[in-house]
Parts: C-alpha cells; sequence; structure tokens
C-alpha cells in the first residue's frame, strides 16, 4: 500500500502568481457578470469618475486652483481639465462620436463653478455617447492613439487614464497639507 503524501504549497513562485491571478481573473468576471453588462459596469465607472473629479474641484479652495507640485506638473485645474476632457474628446475622437464642444481653459479655470461645469459637460457627453453606442459598434475595432483594440475596451482604457491622472492630483493635496477627498470603490 502506497502511503498517502500530502499536497505540497506549490513551490514555484511564477506558479503561485499565475494560480492567482487565475483566481482573481475568475472571480471578478463573475462579479461583473452579476452586476449587469459590461456596458453598465463601464457606466458605473464613468459615474464614480465624475464623482471623483468633483470631490475633488469641491475639497481645494480656489485660489489653489493653479498652484502644481512640481514646475513640470499641470496646475490642479489643468490636471482636473485633463482628466474630464480626455474621456470626451478621446472617446469622441476613437468612437466617431457627435461634436463635442466644451468650455475653454480660460473659462474653466475662472472658477469652481466653471471648472464643475466643465467636469459634468465632458462626463455627459462621454454618458450619452456609451448610453448610444450599439453592439456592433462596441464589437468594432477602435484605434487609440496606434493601439488597436475593440472599442469597448477603450472605455476601460479612459477609465485607466482618469484613475492615473487623478491619482497625480493627490500631490496638490499633500502639497498644502490637505486630506484629498476619501477613496472610495464604485
Amino acid at each position: 500500500m502506497k502511503p498517502i503524501v500530502p499536497i505540497s504549497p506549490v513551490p514555484n513562485p511564477m506558479i503561485k502568481s499565475l494560480l492567482f491571478l487565475a483566481g482573481f481573473a475568475i472571480a471578478s468576471n463573475a462579479g461583473a457578470q452579476s452586476n449587469g453588462t459590461p456596458r453598465d459596469h463601464q457606466l458605473r465607472m464613468l459615474e464614480h469618475q465624475r464623482k471623483v473629479l468633483l470631490q475633488m474641484v469641491d475639497s481645494m479652495p480656489e485660489r489653489l486652483y493653479l498652484d502644481k507640485v512640481t514646475p513640470t506638473q499641470r496646475h490642479f485645474a489643468g490636471q482636473i481639465h485633463h482628466a474630464a476632457g480626455a474621456v470626451a474628446l478621446i472617446a469622441r475622437q476613437t468612437m466617431s462620436g457627435p461634436a463635442v464642444t466644451l468650455p475653454d481653459t480660460t473659462t474653466a479655470f475662472a472658477s469652481r463653478a466653471n471648472l464643475r461645469n466643465f467636469v459634468m459637460q465632458s462626463y455627459d457627453y462621454a454618458t450619452a455617447l456609451i448610453r448610444t453606442q450599439t453592439d456592433a459598434s462596441r464589437s468594432e475595432e477602435g484605434d487609440l492613439f496606434g493601439s488597436k483594440m475593440p472599442k469597448w475596451q477603450i472605455w476601460d482604457e479612459l477609465h485607466m487614464h482618469t484613475v492615473w491622472t487623478a491619482g497625480q492630483i493627490v500631490g496638490n493635496f499633500r502639497k498644502h497639507n490637505m486630506a484629498p477627498p476619501a477613496f472610495t470603490f464604485f
């Protein structure tokens, strides 16, 4: 009779990592399926991005809107403008959406109300565009600055860009010993 040999932990760290990632992907996919369609998920991401950027606009004193953390970084209002504006403008460009007209920087940077308006208009445009995008269009190949991918994936890439850009804005709060708006999950 053969002795029973206990299963030992996976010795190879790479295999451990791959098993973890596979489990995470399965769990993530199951969660996404239970919360509606991928489009529903992307709409929730857009609304969460809007909320976070508006919280940042509301939390920063207007007198610091043109302040920079480093000389080469955009100032606070410029970072907000870049994060929000990219969503509308890149979505329009890559999804062949209707023309979009957003407030210029002189107007957007002039006050809290104007910067909020810029964020709102950018996200209103993107939200309307994704809601009217057909399933066939979402499956078509898009071009995001030379990277070919399905158009549905471009929405996810825009989300990552917003997260990246908003993360840089935290430095503006820290520079002035201010807490940024609380991190929240969407």
